[in-house]
């Protein structure tokens, strides 16, 4: 009896590191505002780490400006240091229960920056998609030990390089698409 090899599954696998990319690309800070931005901001507030979207409203009201409306009076301190403490080069304006967050246009060395740091996620992604393709052909070998014929084995194996192909091409669009839109005034 052969041995089962299911090609929907390592295709379920190598799209998981294409969704982490476009969650990694989306927060890429492109000089353009964006309610994702802030999705890596955690608040401490009432002894806990929480997520900004838990605390408040986040929108989106201007091209160059977030607006984050506290829902608790008494978190807008601890809202406005979690995103000093962020690291994204944001700067809140505090006005009553609502921070205003200007989004600051992008120098050329921060382009640079952003640009490089968009490689690093792609080139993760795609080593993401070889090692679940590395997974794929060793569970094929396998198969074909326990019982799969070689033309069998020889017909999945080049599915799982085209499958591969595909999604690294995928990747490589979306980076492509990204540096544009870092490049972009």
């Amino acid at each position: 009896m052969a041995a089962e090899f299911n090609l929907n599954e390592l295709e379920k696998r190598m799209r998981t590191g294409l969704d982490g990319l476009k969650r990694e690309l989306t927060g890429l800070r492109t000089g353009r505002a964006s309610a994702a931005l802030l999705e890596p901001v955690y608040v401490q507030l009432y002894g806990q780490r929480m997520p900004l979207n838990q605390v408040g409203t986040v929108s989106v009201p201007e091209p160059r400006m977030i607006s984050v409306q506290v829902w608790d009076k008494a978190a807008v301190s601890a809202v406005d240091k979690a995103i000093r403490e962020a690291n994204l080069g944001l700067n809140p304006i505090i006005d009553g229960q609502v921070l205003r967050l200007p989004i600051p246009a992008l120098t050329a060395d921060r382009r640079a920056e952003l640009a490089k740091l968009a490689h690093k996620y792609a080139e993760a992604a795609r080593v993401a998609v070889r090692n679940v393709r590395r997974d794929g052909m060793e569970a094929l070998k396998k198969a074909e030990k326990d019982g799969m014929s070689q033309d069998e084995a020889k017909k999945n194996s080049t599915k799982v390089q085209e499958l591969t192909d595909k999604l690294v091409k995928e990747i490589d669009t979306m980076l492509v698409q990204k540096e544009a839109e870092i490049n972009k005034i």
